[in-house]
């Protein structure tokens, strides 16, 4: 997700569409918290780890 939401930044500022650069902005955020909450021990959606 955090991969997704860098790619997404990349190709939004390329190419002037901001439209990618806030879903990608999204997606970096949100796969951040996923991280550090897998990482803290925390159970996601009854998984482990979310991915």
């Amino acid at each position: 997700m955090i991969v997704l939401g860098v790619i997404l930044l990349i190709i939004g500022f390329l190419l002037g569409i901001s439209i990618l650069w806030t879903i990608g902005i999204i997606l970096v955020v949100i796969g951040l918290v996923l991280w550090v909450l897998g990482a803290l021990g925390h159970a996601i959606g009854g998984r482990r780890h979310y991915y």
